[in-house]
């Protein structure tokens, strides 16, 4: 769940649900309601703080085993998808995908080169 989501439109449970009635399973990691660190501009203005929360985070959703990470946000894909090996997948393309859209380019080849890494 992206922080612009939760704390700013106080949606907490609409993108979770659909994936859930699309067939995903969804785990939530420790401490779901920290930001990862990107938020905006704040990791540019801000990068030693958006650093320590960026580790956390990964740690935290890394600690849950997932074999994908949904995120509804770029900056957050960006952020999270520079510190994980663990795929990271915008909520959309997850659901195009359970609803027969193509399956996500990420989920193929993580180590393709035509596939960003969001590094």
């Amino acid at each position: 769940m992206i922080c612009s989501l939760q704390h700013g439109q106080q949606i907490k449970t609409y993108p979770k649900d659909l994936l859930k009635r699309a067939g995903f399973e969804v785990v939530e990691p420790r401490d779901a309601h920290l930001c990862c660190g990107s938020a905006g501009t704040y990791n540019l203005m801000q990068p030693e703080i958006s650093k320590e929360l960026k580790a956390r985070k990964v740690k935290t959703l890394e600690e849950r085993r997932p074999d994908v990470i949904a995120a509804g946000n770029i900056g957050c894909m960006m952020q999270i998808g520079s510190a994980t090996g663990v795929p990271v997948v915008h909520t959309v393309e997850l659901l195009d995908w359970a609803t027969g859209g193509p399956r996500p380019r990420a989920l193929d080849d993580p180590y393709d080169p035509a596939v960003p890494r969001l590094r």
